[in-house]
């Protein structure tokens, strides 16, 4: 048993799912014990859950803030924006330390979570009239995407998008 508690120390994502699957296993072999076992598993592999849900959560947040970062030519938030990606990725490291096995997971989230969330920015900023366009074309929803080929490294990493360029005296902001 003392394997199981090493393993709740190391990583309690893996901990939760593997006691749940005890669970069902000790249920399906037809325990005694006066025990509401599905529930009790469901319930023991939901707070594994919660460690995956807050992760995709500060990754969501990191990349919000990535891409207003990129596209917003406003220049009063930008401090705010960078001290946030700072604190989130902290964040991050921390939640993996506790579940090291969700850093596999890392990929699948930040796919899932780019377009919906790159797609609010994008919105919000064209909202506020925000928006800095590319050098060729406007900037679209269909099209962003493939301008923001952020890759985990960056999201995860101290990379953050060049600061855009102060426009010309004179020069009509767009």
């Amino acid at each position: 048993m003392s394997g199981v508690k090493t393993l709740y120390d190391e990583d309690f994502f893996a901990w939760s799912q593997q006691q749940a699957e005890a669970l069902r296993t000790a249920a399906r072999g037809g325990s005694n014990q006066p025990l509401d076992w599905e529930n009790l598993a469901g319930e023991i592999e939901d707070l594994g859950k919660s460690d995956r849900r807050e992760l995709r959560s500060r990754l969501a947040l990191i990349i919000e803030h990535l891409v207003k970062l990129t596209y917003s030519r406003a220049r009063d938030p930008r401090r705010n924006w960078r001290e946030t990606v700072r604190r989130e990725r902290a964040e991050v490291e921390r939640i993996l330390e506790d579940s090291p096995s969700l850093r596999r997971e890392i990929p699948d989230l930040i796919g899932k979570e780019a377009k919906k969330v790159t797609d609010l920015v994008i919105a919000e900023l064209e909202e506020r009239g925000e928006v800095l366009r590319p050098a060729r074309g406007a900037l679209t929803t269909k099209s962003h995407l493939e301008l923001l080929p952020y890759a985990d490294e960056q999201i995860l990493g101290d990379w953050f998008p060049p600061e855009p360029k102060k426009p010309a005296r004179g020069a009509r902001k767009p």
